[in-house]
C-alpha cells in the first residue's frame, strides 16, 4: 500500500543543515532539483504515544550504540544538547545540527519494529 515515509525537518539554515546531514552524518541523497537534496533515511519505524496537550511530532535517529555514536560525531567538533539520559525504555541525548536545530538520537532499550 505505502512505499515510504518522508519525513520534513523545518531549518532556519537548510543549506548548512542539509550539508550537516550529507557530509558529516553521511546519509546518501538525491538532488530533486537546483539542489535541494533528499536523504535516504535508515530503516524507520513509528509510534503512536497519548497526550493531553497539543499533538506534535517528534523526529529521532536510532541508533544501537549510542555511545560510539557520540564519539563520532564528537570527532566532528559537534556539539551536544544534552547529556546522554537513560529513560528505562532507551537511552536519549542530542546534537546541535548547523542551524541550531536540535537532532535528537535514540538508543532503543525495548523491542524494535524497523527490523521486522
Amino acid at each position: 500500500m505505502f512505499s515510504g515515509a518522508h519525513v520534513i525537518l523545518y531549518s532556519p539554515d537548510a543549506d548548512a543543515d542539509r550539508a550537516f546531514i550529507k557530509d558529516v552524518l553521511g546519509f546518501a541523497h538525491v538532488d530533486a532539483g537546483h539542489g535541494w537534496l533528499i536523504f535516504k533515511l535508515p530503516p524507520a519505524e513509528v509510534a503512536v504515544h497519548p497526550t493531553d496537550d497539543e499533538p506534535k511530532h517528534e523526529f529521532y535517529l536510532m541508533c544501537e550504540d549510542l555511545d560510539a555514536v557520540r564519539e563520532e560525531l564528537a570527532r566532528h567538533g559537534l556539539d551536544f544538547s544534552r547529556p546522554v539520559s537513560d529513560q528505562g525504555w532507551g537511552r536519549l541525548t542530542g546534537v546541535r545540527m548547523p542551524s541550531g536545530a536540535e537532532l535528537p538520537l535514540y538508543q532503543p532499550l525495548h523491542p524494535v519494529a524497523h527490523s521486522l
